[in-house]
């Protein structure tokens, strides 16, 4: 058995635990980073998720930290470096590489590693950062109210690692050091009586009613060409699989509008040349387009398939057993190769017929033998109990009455803007698809009620299962993970727990100060826009 050591320990290499390694080492303290696939990232990367971004990303002292704008501007010169692109492409500031409807920076997963590796690279060269990748954690020691060390399966050996830290950041994709380290939290939907929130449920709290995920692929399409693939086993169940509130098969052009849950038809294409441009699946999350290059560089575009017809809701990750989880998980994929394989050989076409054998899986874009992203794309995770919740009464439009702009936290760490946006969840629900204020994130929804040093550093902080939609973007996480990274990192300075930060106006207008000053933290909207409400741009949520 292996032994470490550090200041700092973050489990999990998605956009939150890169963020909050890169602030606490910026802070000089000595980080361990681990994550359970081959590739740093989560939702960028591993998972193949373009991002989802607030209208002012772009702007240059708004919408996001420093260090968030500065990964946005690595990916854009990582294409002018190294991408054969046109002279009008490669010259604007605003470069979109995959002209994609969803982002102003829709991009491939490699891409973001590559970005995120650089501005890693200068801390594992010193050894003050560790990066332990295929590490998986599987138990924790605490101690009172605190983490001691957490244990890691290493590899494909399962050997064993315990790594002991003074801090220990959660930063995993579905809270999975809350449970190993006894960590009071929540899953699933809560219940109106709980929380008093608009859209929560009337009745009782459902625990097992979770978001549902995603296993995300990567497809070209080149029409002269077959690339059918095998019939997936589980193929007659989803071509046939129509859900009581859905408007058609879910195998089909047919979904609902996340806001009106009214039906909407969105072929893959109106017209695979490109001169006509519409509201269309191809273009939604392209990723690279082909147009930007010299004829014949590219044969095709590439296009993330994240839509809803591989939007599996049949059961939950959290709150079941191992071996419910890994069924659910082989659902999943069996949902997105079922739709792969719908579209080659029976989907309607634009142009009559049936079937686009021609669309052709790239595993290859996202460093997999099978055509599917690394990991499934994950919405919700179980969240801690927090010394302050994000409720839906300080962000959602409708449920703060007459008040205009979202609840002013004065302990702000950050700020965020998507609308509240749940996909179908595991208990049979339709979309929740809500209207919002840009928000910021209290520094008091990264404090477990209990806990002294695990603090979260993704999705599992303190908001709602109706919250948790507008905290879980990538921007979004990005800050979550930063903050808590940052505050690790001051505590071990100033010999402090993070509650004490809080619980004093004097050391949390000095923590404020660090993170504006020294990092380039965000953590206010601008007036002008503190009271713009974030209304949908297109009918399909991610």
């Amino acid at each position: 058995m292996q032994e470490l050591q550090t200041d700092i320990l973050i489990a999990g290499a998605g956009l939150g635990g890169v963020a909050g390694a890169l602030a606490a080492l910026k802070l000089g303290k000595r980080v361990i980073l681990t994550e359970e696939t081959d590739w740093i990232g989560g939702q960028l990367t591993s998972q193949g998720v373009p991002p989802d971004e607030n209208p002012w990303i772009d702007s240059d002292q708004t919408g996001c930290n420093a260090s968030y704008r500065a990964l946005r501007e690595r990916i854009r010169t990582y294409y002018r470096r190294n991408y054969p692109l046109v002279d009008s492409v490669r010259d604007d500031p605003r470069l979109n590489p995959g002209a994609g409807n969803v982002s102003p920076l829709c991009h491939e997963p490699r891409v973001a590693l590559a970005a995120l590796e650089e501005m890693l690279a200068p801390y594992r060269s010193t050894g003050q950062l560790t990066l332990l990748l295929r590490h998986r954690p599987v138990a924790a020691e605490s101690e009172g109210d605190r983490v001691r060390a957490v244990t890691f399966h290493a590899g494909d050996t399962g050997a064993p690692v315990v790594i002991h830290a003074p801090f220990v950041l959660d930063a995993t994709e579905l809270g999975d050091l809350l449970p190993l380290a006894n960590v009071e939290h929540v899953i699933g939907a809560e219940s109106q009586t709980q929380t008093g929130e608009l859209h929560a449920l009337p009745g009782a709290p459902d625990p097992l009613d979770q978001q549902a995920i995603s296993w995300c692929f990567v497809l070209d399409y080149l029409p002269d060409a077959d690339h059918t693939i095998a019939r997936p086993a589980d193929y007659t169940f989803w071509r046939d699989y129509k859900p009581d509130f859905w408007p058609d098969k879910l195998l089909s052009w047919n979904t609902a509008d996340p806001e009106t849950l009214q039906p909407v038809h969105r072929p893959i294409f109106i017209d695979p040349t490109d001169a006509l441009r519409g509201a269309d699946l191809w273009h939604f999350r392209r990723i690279l387009y082909r147009q930007y290059y010299p004829s014949g560089f590219a044969p095709s575009d590439l296009v993330v398939v994240n839509w809803p017809q591989i939007d599996y809701w049949l059961g939950p990750l959290v709150g079941v057993t191992e071996a419910e989880k890994q069924q659910h998980l082989h659902g999943a994929r069996q949902l997105s190769l079922s739709m792969l394989y719908w579209m080659q050989t029976e989907a309607p076409r634009h142009d009559g017929g049936c079937g686009y054998p021609g669309l052709r899986p790239r595993g290859d874009v996202l460093g997999t033998a099978d055509g599917l992203a690394k990991q499934a794309y994950i919405r919700e995770s179980r969240r801690i109990q927090a010394e302050f919740t994000v409720l839906e009464q300080h962000v959602g439009v409708a449920a703060r009455g007459n008040l205009v702009g979202a609840e002013v936290f004065a302990d702000s760490v950050g700020i965020g803007s998507y609308r509240i946006d749940l996909h179908p969840s595991t208990s049979g629900r339709n979309y929740i698809d809500i209207t919002n204020w840009p928000a910021q994130i209290p520094l008091g929804a990264l404090l477990p009620q209990r806990v002294e040093n695990l603090l979260p550093a993704g999705k599992n902080l303190g908001v709602t299962h109706i919250t948790n939609g507008c905290y879980r973007l990538h921007p979004i996480e990005w800050g979550i993970g930063e903050a808590a990274g940052a505050l690790a990192a001051y505590c071990l300075e100033h010999k402090l727990a993070p509650r004490q930060v809080r619980a004093d106006a004097r050391r949390l207008h000095d923590f404020q100060q660090l993170l504006t000053e020294r990092l380039g933290f965000a953590l206010a909207w601008p007036e002008h826009l503190r009271c713009v409400p974030r209304v949908k741009k297109d009918p399909i949520g991610i």
